[in-house]
């Protein structure tokens, strides 16, 4: 019995070695549970235990934060992978297929800006409302506030 008691503790990590192995600050790994996108369990003596699959959720969460992906499409991703075990190659094929389409556009869009980006600030106006190259007329404005020029396919 002793010896699945530490089987059992060896499969579970405390804040502090998630935050060691992980190289994130304990404060932030709190802040990624209360947002939902961890969970964890309470030992005997009410401390966070963590699932040693919880490294791999929080790589992710951090490559899809230097991404510019929202927590809130974080958490969407990973409510999609397994709960009980580790998530497979295929778990993170599927996931990795959703997110393809959610930069694929970011990157559009940034592109997008870096190439519109020169124009307007080389003429000179400093006024997207009322710029001749980008908003003739103020034509813009029919569609309410907001980057619509960005928005466009």
């Amino acid at each position: 019995m002793a010896q699945l008691n530490a089987r059992n503790a060896y499969k579970e990590l405390s804040v502090g070695e998630v935050a060691k192995r992980s190289g994130v600050a304990v404060s932030t790994l709190h802040f990624y549970e209360s947002k939902g996108l961890l969970k964890s369990n309470r030992n005997s003596g009410n401390q966070r235990r963590y699932p040693r699959g919880v490294l791999r959720r929080v790589a992710i969460i951090k490559v899809a934060q230097r991404t510019g992906v929202p927590l809130s499409a974080i958490k969407e991703a990973l409510s999609t992978l397994p709960e009980g075990r580790a998530p497979s190659a295929a778990d993170w094929r599927r996931l990795s297929e959703q997110w393809k389409q959610v930069l694929n556009d970011r990157i559009r869009k940034l592109t997008q800006l870096r190439d519109q980006l020169d124009e307007c600030i080389g003429c000179g106006c400093l006024s997207m409302e009322d710029c001749p190259l980008r908003n003739p007329w103020d034509e813009l404005a029919e569609q309410g506030p907001g980057p619509h020029l960005l928005e466009r396919d």
